[in-house]
């Protein structure tokens, strides 16, 4: 889904509670880090990737973009939530070009979205594996209405919207960047204030993908419904920095309670593809987003999946200016820096 050419994109995560940008150059010894910003945006103004506010978050935008001296205006987004469906499927096996032509039935068949309603992508991926007769293809489906909203959003805020990804596949761009996927089962899990994105791959190839509407923002809530204060106060109370306010044995029963259910629910979507799936079981789990900081979440993901569970850092193989960045900064907000860094990679002319 592509706009508008162009050689040099800041890679642009738009979130619920935050918005964090990248822009990355690569140099003929590998990639380097130009720029990184990131700004907190009103409570409501997005929600479950849906754009509310969009004058309130294109003002922010625009904040962010001159506090931390970003001069490119071309920018990649990426999109989550309900709204966005992708899908492997297996097909008889035919051109490119007769796929194009026939990609609306194909699809039909596995959108429960009216087809004239979203834009479809697709990319091939080869013979399937049981079958010689038909090949695999990853399917994309967003809806229109969801994508339009973006576009605008990027042009209120002054910038032009070159490409719109998916957040799965930033997360996967910038982890097959940072750590040279081996043969092995590999689940990428984003969470955010309001949403989660799974991706398990096997090597380069993604085999399951699903978001789930569950984020830190259900932390926040919960305080707010406790003791009656505002969501910008509850983020800072659920760090225990006022315990007089709230005690650390509440926020610590807040914090069980919900990441208890974020494990049911990857529990789940993890039972799901291991159906489809019985001998392609998860030995990692890397997280990414604002949940990835908690370690109770952490010490229970790695009992309830028998998987390791370790941060992702997506500066790993990126070169670093130290007289430029604050180092110990960008290592502690890396897990939230991982969707725009994965953004900022991508190439206006790339599937």
């Amino acid at each position: 889904m592509f706009f508008r050419k162009t050689s040099r994109l800041i890679g642009l995560d738009i979130g619920s509670r935050a918005l964090k940008a990248s822009e990355i150059v690569e140099t003929k010894s590998g990639y380097s880090l130009q720029y990184f910003g990131m700004l907190d945006i009103a409570y409501g103004a997005i929600e479950e990737g849906v754009i509310k506010d969009a004058d309130k978050i294109a003002a922010s935008i625009r904040k962010l973009f001159n506090e931390n001296s970003f001069k490119t205006q071309n920018v990649a987004v990426s999109i989550g939530g309900y709204s966005v469906i992708v899908k492997k499927i297996s097909i008889q096996t035919m051109t490119e070009e007769q796929l194009q032509e026939s990609i609306n039935s194909e699809a039909e068949q596995h959108i429960p979205f009216d087809i004239s309603d979203v834009n479809l992508d697709y990319q091939m991926l080869g013979e399937a594996e049981n079958n010689p007769n038909q090949m695999d293809v990853l399917l994309v489906a967003v809806k229109k209405e969801v994508v339009n909203s973006y576009v605008d959003l990027i042009q209120m805020a002054g910038l032009n919207p070159c490409v719109i990804d998916i957040d799965a596949f930033a997360l996967q761009n910038i982890f097959e960047l940072n750590y040279a996927p081996e043969d092995e089962n590999v689940a990428l899990i984003d969470i955010g204030a309001s949403k989660t994105s799974l991706n398990i791959l096997k090597g380069n190839s993604s085999l399951f993908i699903r978001d789930v509407t569950l984020g830190c923002g259900l932390i926040n809530r919960k305080i707010v419904s406790l003791i009656d204060c505002s969501y910008e106060e509850a983020e800072q109370l659920k760090y225990g920095d006022q315990p007089d306010r709230i005690s650390p044995d509440d926020v610590k029963e807040i914090i069980s309670s919900v990441t208890d259910g974020w494990c049911y629910e990857i529990r789940q979507a993890l039972d799901f593809f291991y159906s489809t799936n019985p001998d392609d079981q998860i030995k990692r789990i890397i997280l990414s987003g604002g949940g990835a900081y908690i370690k109770e979440f952490r010490e229970l993901l790695t009992v309830e999946t028998s998987s390791e569970v370790e941060i992702i850092n997506p500066f790993k193989n990126i070169q670093i200016d130290e007289k430029k960045f604050d180092i110990s900064y960008l290592k502690r907000i890396a897990p939230q820096a991982a969707i725009s860094m994965g953004l900022a990679i991508r190439k206006i002319d790339d599937k």
